[in-house]
């Protein structure tokens, strides 16, 4: 493989976009990997998260951000900040506009923050327009229309993370805009982040489907205890794994819950698949639902619960 220090890049690349954009979707495609959880509802991403794409010419670290728009807790307002300190870490910006939704106020007022910045830190800006496997030719024509004419950017690339097409051309776009230089992390790490975190994300996703559309903001997933299960033949070890999932209101862990439990285990049953294949190894999923009152409101709740911006 060609590492050499002047021909070879390395380098961050931030996603953003208003929620449900399809970056955690594009991250994932572009890793190869599920390192960043996704969902059909918005506003899911609490944290960057790093995908890490190696290739035989660059090294793309994917630092995937919450979604931003206009806040309404505590809590959003700091995931707005978060979106902001990390544009001013990274060498690229890939700017995330879904094909099958109209550009909007909340593409307007992203696109007014990248102005800024593009003039303030020369950063370049590449506008992705996402899930073009959505819409057919004449509208995805119109949607790239729309997006020229929304700022400056460095260069527009259409791309489905789904079907995968022109997921490539979005990578070597990046690729480009990375500094000369040698490999960031090994080849075979394909994300920074600590596995309980992850750990957190695949309970939180699992917890997602199919629920109401409030839940996604008042739910937090916090993983208290990893321990390999004492007695265990080498051959056959078992992880312990116990969790708290904290809602809000007693209503919604009524929702969590389900009748007779039966959405817990649902929740249980798929999140374990994917920590399973995570730690490689066989896993005992111990979940229980908490309420912590209006935790996104409160900045003490929001420290324990692992928000510490």
């Amino acid at each position: 493989m060609n590492t050499d220090e002047s021909t070879y890049r390395a380098g961050f690349a931030c996603l953003v976009g208003r929620p449900n954009a399809g970056k955690s979707t594009l991250t994932n495609a572009l890793v190869g990997e599920k390192v960043a959880i996704t969902s059909s509802k918005p506003q899911t991403t609490r944290h960057t998260i790093r995908g890490i794409l190696t290739q035989d010419d660059g090294q793309i670290v994917l630092v995937d951000t919450p979604g931003l728009h206009k806040p309404r807790t505590l809590l959003g307002e700091r995931l707005n900040d978060v979106v902001r300190e990390t544009l001013l870490d990274v060498d690229v910006i890939g700017f995330c506009l879904p094909a099958d939704q109209k550009v909007g106020p909340g593409d307007q007022y992203i696109a007014k923050d990248l102005a800024e910045l593009q003039r303030v830190r020369r950063k370049p800006v590449v506008a992705i327009v996402t899930k073009t496997d959505k819409v057919d030719r004449e509208r995805l024509a119109e949607h790239l229309i729309e997006v020229d004419r929304l700022g400056e950017w460095a260069e527009i690339v259409p791309c489905s993370a789904v079907s995968g097409r022109q997921v490539e051309d979005v990578a070597k776009v990046l690729t480009g805009y990375l500094p000369p230089s040698p490999k960031l992390y090994p080849e075979d790490v394909l994300t920074d982040e600590p596995q309980n975190v992850m750990i957190a994300e695949l309970i939180r996703e699992a917890a997602l489907e199919g629920v109401r559309d409030e839940l996604p903001h008042s739910l937090a997933v916090v993983v208290e205890e990893m321990v390999p299960r004492e007695g265990r033949p080498e051959d056959k070890p078992l992880m312990d794994v116990r969790v708290n999932v904290f809602v809000e209101r007693s209503s919604q862990k009524a929702i969590i819950i389900g009748r007779g439990g039966s959405r817990l285990r649902e929740v249980g049953t798929t999140a374990r698949e994917g920590i399973e294949k995570l730690l490689g190894q066989k896993v005992y999923l111990d979940l229980h639902v908490k309420v912590a009152k209006d935790w996104q409101r409160d900045p003490k709740q929001l420290g324990k619960l692992g928000f510490n911006f």
